[in-house]
């Protein structure tokens, strides 16, 4: 006859899970424990280490890809993108819209310099592209349609590149200088001919057409994909482009490369926030305690609702430029945080600026 085996005795060992699985488990519980620690000697820290206010370090290489006419790796943390610029002429002739320049070769006043501007967004000459790669994280598949984080950080950029000024658009011009044709005739009246051949024209602009791949990703893609079209435009060399009236043709010369007029040094920092209630519900009287995460990777911008994206450029003689200023969703930050946040944008930038090795 078969005998029951005695229940035992003692406390049951409880269920118990590794830091890993505890975070993949319940993320939110999890980082808000790490995020307010029980003593008050234990400094506020996320999953991955780092302080709420501490950035990932940031590794730039250009000169990357050899068929570019610039090109740049951005990595920091586990986020890696490679960026390549190249140029392809395009004819005044292609361009519908194309407005004759009333200019000359040697114009440097505002008033060109603001034609340059119009001239880079009206004939589309500075075109973004941005690919999140198979296998870069894990919900981008392959054999799908360009994601909408793809088109939006795309688009993102590409505002930035109209709205800060980066590219020179003087540079992206090509010109051409008719030569004059004398015939019999009045002298005066052919002098004025002449002249009127002589002026230089626009025949054709530079095209750049800004790649960027994400290799690996790990949250926060504007400010790597920017920092990496940054580094690739500054690493750019065009070459140097004449009309061929012979052949009716732009040609380029071998070994005489341009380099880019690239203004500035704008660098993007970004950053979420992140609440202690995971929807947001507090009762009457109490509140939502809540951190400013920075630099935040993928699994903590799952958890957070509220994003700020700062840009500042301190290469003006130090004089702190504000260059544009993002934030999506969440009422938490307001003006007053924006302004001690353009502090923390400022010590980005001298890290980027290190990085570039400028």
């Amino acid at each position: 006859m078969a005998t029951a085996s005695p229940a035992p005795s003692g406390p049951q060992p409880s269920l118990t899970f590794t830091r890993p699985v505890f975070a993949k488990l319940s993320p939110h519980p999890y980082l808000l424990r790490t995020l307010s620690p029980d003593s008050p000697d234990q400094q506020p820290t996320r999953n991955n280490g780092r302080a709420p206010h501490q950035s990932r370090p940031i590794q730039i290489n250009t000169s990357s890809l050899s068929q570019a006419h610039g090109s740049s790796l951005v990595r920091t943390g586990d986020t890696t993108v490679i960026c390549g610029v190249r140029g392809e002429l395009l004819p005044v002739t292609a361009i519908p819209q194309f407005r004759p320049h009333n200019g000359t070769l040697y114009d440097q006043d505002e008033g060109d310099e603001a034609r340059a501007r119009k001239e880079l967004k009206d004939y589309d000459l500075l075109v973004p592209n941005i690919e999140l790669a198979t296998g870069c994280a894990p919900q981008f598949l392959p054999g799908v349609p360009p994601t909408t984080l793809a088109q939006t950080v795309s688009t993102r950029v590409s505002s930035l590149l109209h709205g800060a000024g980066v590219v020179d658009g003087r540079g992206l011009r090509v010109w051409f200088t008719p030569e004059s044709k004398k015939e019999e005739g009045d002298m005066e009246v052919e002098g004025e001919e002449e002249r009127e051949e002589q002026k230089p024209q626009v025949v054709a602009y530079w095209v750049l057409y800004i790649d960027l791949l994400f290799v690996s990703f790990d949250g926060n893609p504007f400010d790597a994909a920017w920092a990496a079209v940054l580094a690739a435009l500054k690493d750019t060399k065009l070459p140097m482009a004449r009309w061929d009236p012979d052949r009716e043709m732009v040609v380029c010369r071998k070994g005489q490369d341009t380099r880019l007029n690239v203004r500035g040094l704008p660098v993007a920092c970004s950053a979420a926030v992140f609440l202690e209630k995971e929807h947001g519900e507090v009762g009457r009287g109490e509140r939502n305690r809540h951190w400013i995460l920075l630099d935040p990777d993928r699994s903590e911008e799952e958890l957070c609702k509220e994003v700020v994206t700062v840009v500042v450029d301190c290469s003006d003689g130090g004089e702190t430029r504000v260059r544009s200023i993002e934030k999506q969703g969440g009422t938490v930050i307001g003006r007053e945080l924006i302004r001690g946040f353009v502090g923390v944008a400022e010590g980005r930038w001298r890290e980027v600026k290190e990085a570039m090795g400028n």
